[in-house]
């Protein structure tokens, strides 16, 4: 296992993204700027980077990384930062973003978790 954290709270638009198939995280120490259009976890190391082909857990449902932004593992490793995008894509958008494919979008709750695998 590469990571597993505990969502901790969930900004009042981070939600909102997910009509654009997306969802952006951060540790639960973010600025208040950057909580609100997040969904916050707990702290915890990143285990080794995040790779095509990796599995991604989340509220339940299971992703398979399709692409990862040049500066998504650095992100994760300090700010517990990445947006996710769940569209397929094979070659990554911007430099923060891991792109995942699977069954539409997740469920999110406080409680839940993010895994790599």
């Amino acid at each position: 296992m590469k990571y597993n954290v505990k969502i901790t709270e969930i900004g009042d638009i981070a939600l909102d993204f997910l009509s654009e198939n997306m969802l952006i995280i951060f540790n639960n120490n973010a600025p208040k700027e950057l909580a609100e259009m997040s969904v916050m976890h707990e702290i915890k190391e990143l285990g080794s980077d995040v790779e095509v082909d990796d599995l991604i857990e989340i509220g339940g449902k299971e992703y398979m990384v399709t692409a990862v932004g040049g500066e998504a593992n650095s992100t994760l490793r300090k700010m517990g930062h990445c947006s996710f995008k769940f569209d397929g894509e094979t070659e990554a958008q911007l430099p923060g973003t891991i792109h995942l494919k699977g069954d539409g979008n997740p469920e999110i709750t406080v409680g839940g978790y993010i895994t790599i695998i």
